[in-house]
Protein backbone atom coordinates (compact mmCIF):
# COMPACT_ATOMS: atom_id res chain seq x y z
CA UNK A 1 0.00 0.00 0.00
CA UNK A 2 1.23 3.47 -0.82
CA UNK A 3 2.31 5.93 1.84
CA UNK A 4 -0.86 8.02 1.74
CA UNK A 5 0.61 10.56 4.16
CA UNK A 6 2.62 11.79 1.20
CA UNK A 7 0.21 13.89 -0.92
CA UNK A 8 1.86 12.97 -4.23
CA UNK A 9 1.69 9.25 -3.40
CA UNK A 10 -1.97 9.69 -2.41
CA UNK A 11 -2.61 11.25 -5.82
CA UNK A 12 -0.94 8.26 -7.48
CA UNK A 13 -3.20 5.94 -5.47
CA UNK A 14 -6.23 7.97 -6.60
CA UNK A 15 -5.12 7.65 -10.23
CA UNK A 16 -4.70 3.89 -9.74
CA UNK A 17 -8.27 3.67 -8.39
CA UNK A 18 -9.54 5.80 -11.28
CA UNK A 19 -7.96 3.36 -13.79
CA UNK A 20 -9.17 0.24 -11.92
CA UNK A 21 -5.65 -0.50 -10.63
CA UNK A 22 -4.17 -0.68 -14.14
CA UNK A 23 -0.84 1.22 -14.07
CA UNK A 24 -0.55 1.07 -17.86
CA UNK A 25 -3.81 2.99 -18.16
CA UNK A 26 -2.33 5.93 -16.25
CA UNK A 27 -0.05 6.57 -19.24
CA UNK A 28 -3.10 6.66 -21.49
CA UNK A 29 -5.21 8.88 -19.23
CA UNK A 30 -7.37 11.04 -21.51
CA UNK A 31 -8.41 13.50 -18.76
CA UNK A 32 -5.62 16.03 -19.31
CA UNK A 33 -7.63 18.83 -17.68
CA UNK A 34 -7.73 16.89 -14.38
CA UNK A 35 -5.90 18.90 -11.68
CA UNK A 36 -4.10 15.70 -10.64
CA UNK A 37 -2.89 14.87 -14.16
CA UNK A 38 0.69 16.22 -13.75
CA UNK A 39 1.12 14.15 -10.56
CA UNK A 40 -0.26 10.85 -11.89
CA UNK A 41 3.14 9.11 -11.89
CA UNK A 42 3.62 9.62 -8.15
CA UNK A 43 6.19 12.37 -8.58
CA UNK A 44 5.93 16.14 -8.27
CA UNK A 45 6.89 17.46 -11.71
CA UNK A 46 7.35 20.98 -10.35
CA UNK A 47 9.91 20.04 -7.72
CA UNK A 48 13.44 21.06 -8.62
CA UNK A 49 16.51 19.15 -7.59
CA UNK A 50 18.12 20.57 -4.48
CA UNK A 51 21.58 21.97 -5.03
CA UNK A 52 23.84 21.77 -1.97
CA UNK A 53 27.04 23.67 -1.36
CA UNK A 54 30.18 21.84 -0.25
CA UNK A 55 29.56 23.13 3.28
CA UNK A 56 26.00 21.80 3.30
CA UNK A 57 27.19 18.45 1.93
CA UNK A 58 29.79 18.19 4.70
CA UNK A 59 27.21 19.03 7.40
CA UNK A 60 24.83 16.44 5.97
CA UNK A 61 27.56 13.77 5.91
CA UNK A 62 28.51 14.59 9.50
CA UNK A 63 24.89 14.37 10.67
CA UNK A 64 24.41 11.08 8.83
CA UNK A 65 27.53 9.65 10.46
CA UNK A 66 26.26 10.71 13.90
CA UNK A 67 22.91 9.08 13.14
CA UNK A 68 24.57 5.83 12.10
CA UNK A 69 26.72 5.85 15.25
CA UNK A 70 23.65 6.42 17.43
CA UNK A 71 21.75 3.63 15.67
CA UNK A 72 24.68 1.24 16.19
CA UNK A 73 24.92 2.16 19.87
CA UNK A 74 21.18 1.62 20.31
CA UNK A 75 21.40 -1.73 18.54
CA UNK A 76 24.30 -2.78 20.78
CA UNK A 77 22.28 -1.86 23.89
CA UNK A 78 19.31 -3.92 22.66
CA UNK A 79 21.52 -6.92 21.95
CA UNK A 80 23.11 -6.66 25.41
CA UNK A 81 19.64 -6.50 27.02
CA UNK A 82 18.49 -9.55 25.11
CA UNK A 83 21.55 -11.51 26.28
CA UNK A 84 21.02 -10.42 29.90
CA UNK A 85 17.29 -10.90 30.00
Amino acid sequence: MANLHNPVKAIRAKCMRCTCDQPGEIDKCPIVDCPLYPFRYGKNPYRTKREMSDEQRAKFAEAAARGRATAKANRDVLIAREKDG
